[in-house]
């Protein structure tokens, strides 16, 4: 006679293991560290899905300071459109045109390291950032093209922690043809900081700083600080805040920035993006 024998507690355990051992497996990688690809003045480690294309308004005010006969900086306006368009998930190309200097910008954004969990856990997300920008007003000492230019190169590190806080490093520098006297630095290097904070499904709080290490000295300018909070509405997000940038690219608010955020020289400031599915995703 054969006898079976089953023991249902034991082919339970086993299927929990076998469970166990596929989560093991599974890689998960971390989302929605931030909404938009820039946080308030700067870039955060977000970078737009292949086929995606973003159109972007970023608008300055004057200061508030300036009182009621300025509407408290609402008569002043600064203005950049600009478009981000995802090559592939990892690699976005992005242009743009300030009324600050009449200048145009263009920048590629390189994610080559995404946080994620599991069985090949990485801590951070790591963007790679350039840009180059062209002011092209009227200046009393013309000078060519190339010799306006100016370059910047950035590494963005970001970490989501939990499913509410996110922190990013920005170490970077800017490279200026021409500086205003022979004694500035070409090279201006910095460390940015920045953070966001989901307090709804739709809102956040977020914040940046970008402390420069050798800043140039022959006209008084300041780091630059910002406050805001972030709207997302379906395709929409929308960030309203308080900074002492006037400029919107890199290379203007880290070279110049003429106001000082702590004597209470602020301005609102908003930035709008509106995303679009060109092809299928």
């Amino acid at each position: 006679m054969l006898t079976v024998i089953w023991n249902p507690v034991l082919a339970q355990d086993d299927l929990m293991d076998l469970l166990g051992e596929d989560e093991k497996r599974e890689v998960k990688y971390i989302t929605a560290a931030f909404k938009g690809t820039h946080i308030i003045n700067g870039h955060s480690t977000k970078t737009k899905n292949k086929g995606e294309l973003d159109f972007l308004i970023y608008h300055r005010f004057g200061p508030v300071s300036s009182g009621f006969q300025e509407f408290f900086g609402l008569d002043q306006a600064n203005t950049r459109l600009g478009f981000e368009y995802g090559l592939s998930d990892q690699f976005n190309l992005g242009i743009g045109r300030s009324t600050y200097e009449k200048t145009y910008d263009g920048y590629v954004k390189w994610k080559f390291f995404r946080q994620k969990s599991g069985a090949e856990n990485f801590p951070v997300t790591m963007v790679w950032f350039s840009s180059l920008a062209l002011p092209t007003n009227e200046i009393s000492e013309p000078l060519s093209t190339a010799n306006r230019l100016g370059f910047t190169h950035e590494l963005l590190i970001s970490r989501k922690f939990g499913q509410k806080f996110t922190f990013q490093l920005m170490p970077g520098m800017v490279h200026l043809n021409v500086v205003p006297k022979s004694t500035d630095n070409n090279d201006i290097f910095y460390l940015g900081g920045a953070f966001r904070y989901k307090i709804t499904r739709s809102l956040a709080l977020t914040g940046e700083y970008y402390y420069r290490l050798n800043p140039i000295e022959s006209f008084q300018n300041y780091d630059v600080v910002g406050i805001g909070v972030d709207i997302e509405t379906g395709g929409h997000v929308f960030q309203l805040h308080f900074t002492n940038s006037r400029p919107t690219f890199e290379k203007g608010f880290i070279t110049d920035t003429k106001d000082n955020f702590w004597d209470g020289d602020i301005r609102f400031g908003f930035n709008i993006s509106r995303t679009f599915q060109l092809g299928s995703k």
